[in-house]
């Protein structure tokens, strides 16, 4: 499989399974839905793939422009943030080997195309800040912009710590995998394990930090319940419940940046051969279910 087979299989995945509060075959919002992610997907491949030759920012760039073009809305800006590092690593070099270098050798350059990207993209709730605010010209490198966000944005805070969050849920997916549990099954536990240990910062962004632990604490009561079928998955109606909740208030609930990790930790796991994906035809019939 090629880097670019890996990174639009790792998107479909991640937006395939049916996740509680996320966009799926199942559930769309009022601007967005899922043949949006399937273009996207598609559209971003090429280009992330190309991040070892031009760079992380302009690989960056280049995806949310083609996702512009494809779907003329913000699909993927986070998982194309998280993937563009990740997809820079050198063949034939683990992503835990090869990440810290590429992280730290990023430029002003970078983060200037960065920022282009995220302008283009435009992504709701940001705000603004008081240091190299997204609307200016950054004058430190990418990682360091980063590291002023990281705070605030998980999405930030991998840049600072070598995507350690990915590396530890690449390693629950493939927990979740070896056990009884289908491709979705797994993607849709892990989401919500996910959750259940890091508050999502779309929904802290968009509905404040008090309600973003809320969504938290109900994810960690959910993995307490398991299925009664035994399949390894969770409870299907407090599952149910749950996804209900983060669907009210105009789905401002979103956990979107959890679906951005999922995405981020689907292409760690396949890019270095820890998971056997499900094939084109199983997402294609998934993508067909109500």
């Amino acid at each position: 499989m090629t880097l670019a087979e890996q990174i639009e299989l790792a998107c479909l995945i991640e937006a395939t399974a049916r996740k509680p509060g996320n966009v799926h075959p199942g559930a769309a919002f009022h601007d967005l839905c899922y043949q949006d992610f399937v273009a996207a997907a598609k559209a971003v491949a090429a280009p992330l793939a190309m991040g070892s030759l031009f760079g992380i920012g302009r690989a960056t760039y280049e995806a949310v422009r083609a996702t512009r073009l494809a779907t003329n809305t913000n699909v993927n800006l986070g998982i194309v943030l998280l993937l563009a590092p990740l997809a820079a690593v050198q063949p034939k070099v683990s992503l835990a080997a090869g990440l810290a270098s590429i992280l730290n050798q990023t430029t002003a350059r970078d983060a200037e195309q960065v920022y282009a990207a995220i302008s283009l993209a435009q992504p709701g709730g940001l705000g603004q800040v008081s240091s190299q605010d997204v609307q200016e010209i950054p004058t430190v490198t990418l990682q360091e912009a980063m590291r002023l966000a990281a705070g605030r944005d998980r999405i930030a805070e991998q840049y600072v710590t070598d995507f350690r969050l990915v590396f530890q849920a690449r390693e629950k997916l493939c927990q979740l995998l070896s056990g009884p549990t289908d491709w979705e099954t797994a993607v849709i536990t892990l989401h919500v394990w996910m959750l259940s240990q890091w508050p999502d910062t779309l929904i802290a962004r968009k509905c404040g930090g008090e309600l973003a632990s809320e969504a938290t604490l109900r994810a960690k009561q959910l993995m307490q319940y398991g299925d009664d079928e035994g399949k390894g998955g969770l409870d299907p109606q407090k599952l149910a419940e749950f996804d209900a909740w983060l669907r009210v208030d105009g789905h401002r609930r979103n956990p979107g940046t959890t679906a951005d990790l999922v995405a981020a930790t689907l292409f760690a796991a396949l890019r270095d051969g820890l998971m056997t994906p499900p094939s084109r035809e199983a997402l294609r019939q998934a993508g067909r279910r109500p």
